[in-house]
């Protein structure tokens, strides 16, 4: 491993990186050398050096084109993660020249959004109102692979649903307590307690099979020796979930309790009386073990900390 790491300090160029991501977009030498604006045998030149230099093939001939194999796929991620810290690098040093605060891109489950990671971004605001925020919210396994591409600084999430939790620093925070939910137009239970049972043979909005909460209301239906709902609608947009449960009666969900109380507050949604046996999961700050956070990467982490020990 040591020759290889010496070989690669000493010729690696970061133009054969990019090279490397460029076939990974366009599938094509052609189309690649094209984008890069070179010529096709230098672009083939380059490949063939990077390809010796590591001692391993990266790409493979299909129909659609080249197509990375798995040591193509460790290379390109890794190309990726140095071409997004140089990009980041250039715009901290342009922005600490300039006087504003830099960039953070932050990914986060929607249970985390209302009452963890937006104070906590307002905090980060006060104290830096040059500082460009991000926020992607989508599931884990998805905001994972961003993470790895280098177009996060962080996750708020879980990295339990990587093929490879061991590849990230977790720090955990707290659970996602959940709430069954109906719109708000719902016409009420008969019962002042409601059951998984009882509301078996109604429509569901429910998840991706890929989400926690899907296998967490699967466990609830099992539990009530209830079968899963079958359902003809299903997303991860807490958007899509919320629009749907306001305009049809008869439909129902299950939301983080934070944010179903956010929209509860707004007479959109109400909550339905029925107790969870079955614990979510928990959640908490996900970061890559390869790479240097961002000073405002690191001070965000401090304030979720603190955050969360004053919400216990």
């Amino acid at each position: 491993m040591k020759s290889t790491l010496d070989v690669l300090m000493a010729r690696l160029r970061m133009k054969q990186l990019q090279l490397l991501i460029a076939l990974d977009d366009h599938k094509s030498l052609h189309k690649a050398s094209s984008a890069m604006a070179m010529t096709q045998s230098a672009a083939s030149k380059a490949l063939a050096e990077l390809e010796s230099m590591l001692e391993a093939p990266l790409f493979e001939r299909a129909k659609s084109g080249l197509v990375p194999n798995q040591f193509g796929h460790c290379v390109i991620r890794y190309a990726r993660l140095v071409a997004s810290d140089l990009t980041s690098l250039c715009q901290e040093v342009a922005d600490i020249r300039s006087g504003t605060g830099g960039r953070l891109a932050v990914g986060a489950i929607m249970g985390s959004i209302p009452e963890v990671v937006v104070p906590v971004l307002g905090q980060l605001r006060e104290s830096h109102p040059g500082l460009a925020i991000e926020i992607v919210e989508d599931t884990s396994a998805r905001m994972l692979a961003l993470l790895d591409d280098g177009r996060l600084d962080l996750v708020v999430g879980r990295s339990i649903v990587s093929d490879e939790p061991s590849k990230y620093h977790y720090h955990p925070l707290g659970d996602e307590p959940l709430s069954v939910v109906v719109g708000f137009d719902h016409p009420p239970f008969p019962s002042s307690e409601v059951t998984f049972a009882d509301l078996a043979g109604h429509l569901w909005v429910t998840y991706p099979g890929t989400m926690p909460m899907h296998a967490l209301l699967q466990r609830e239906m099992d539990l009530a020796g209830a079968p899963m709902p079958v359902s003809a609608i299903s997303t991860a947009s807490t958007f899509v979930t919320v629009a749907l449960l306001r305009h049809s009666a008869d439909l129902v969900s299950v939301l983080p309790a934070a944010v179903a109380s956010l929209f509860c507050d707004h007479r959109m949604l109400r909550t339905l009386p029925v107790r969870f046996k079955s614990k979510s999961q928990t959640y908490g700050i996900v970061t890559r073990k390869v790479g240097v956070l961002s000073p405002s990467a690191r001070q965000f982490i401090e304030c979720l900390k603190e955050r969360v020990s004053l919400m216990a």
